[in-house]
């Protein structure tokens, strides 16, 4: 099974002490440079809606590069640079508009908001995992290869022990959970890569529901775990 019951807790319930995990300097600039592939850019952008801070490291970052552009000598144009750019816009306006169909989120106990960076996208209803945990699948109309998905597991339950073929984000919106490494709770931001093996389990008290982004996939130490995470794309 993907959740079991947890005997005792890992570690203490910490302080209300605010966000305490955000993401490196190197991520931010690469979202400010619009280089971030679409899903790892959505969650980040969901830190950033719940953490000032991180939006004012973005916006001195966006004016760093601005001013570094400028300073740039000017780049060469195609002589048919200006045609291609009206021929596109032409191509625009004659598109007939299409609607967009969003499904709402699925429930969410009060206190957690849907981020307004995916609120454009649609999600599932909440699907069974196991035992005391469930999912939800995002897509992203931009990126439907996009691997955007919420968990929502309950108190004492955990995900199995795993590391990571590429880079998994979680953002935490309710509740938290700690992996062996820290504690997170509603705000924090996690990046973990296949130098982190670790376990999150969800404290007492209260589920926790987290948005999550992978590119390339989890790898589960077990059998059954492995099984059931390529069932929901894991």
């Amino acid at each position: 099974m993907l959740a079991m019951t947890v005997s005792a807790p890992v570690a203490p319930t910490r302080s209300k002490a605010g966000i305490q995990h955000h993401p490196f300097d190197e991520h931010l600039l690469a979202l400010a440079a619009g280089t971030l592939p679409v899903g790892i850019r959505l969650v980040t952008l969901t830190h950033l809606e719940l953490c000032r801070s991180c939006r004012d490291r973005v916006a001195m970052l966006e004016a760093l590069g601005g001013v570094v552009l400028e300073d740039q000598p000017p780049a060469p144009m195609r002589d048919d640079a200006l045609e291609k750019a009206f021929a596109a816009i032409d191509a625009l306006d004659q598109e007939a508009p299409r609607p967009l169909k969003v499904a709402g989120p699925p429930p969410l106990p009060a206190g957690a908001v849907w981020p307004k960076a995916l609120s454009h996208c649609s999600a599932t209803r909440w699907r069974w995992l196991g035992p005391g945990m469930r999912w939800s699948r995002v897509s992203v109309p931009e990126s439907p290869d996009a691997n955007v998905f919420l968990l929502r597991i309950g108190a004492g339950k955990y995900l199995p022990q795993h590391t990571h073929e590429g880079v998994e984000l979680t953002q935490v919106i309710y509740g938290h959970f700690h992996d062996g490494r820290e504690l997170f709770g509603p705000g924090d931001f996690d990046m973990a890569d296949g130098d982190v093996h670790h376990q999150p389990v969800v404290q007492d008290g209260s589920e926790c529901i987290c948005i999550a982004a992978v590119e390339g996939r989890l790898s589960f130490d077990g059998f059954i775990a492995r099984w059931f995470g390529s069932l929901v794309g894991m």
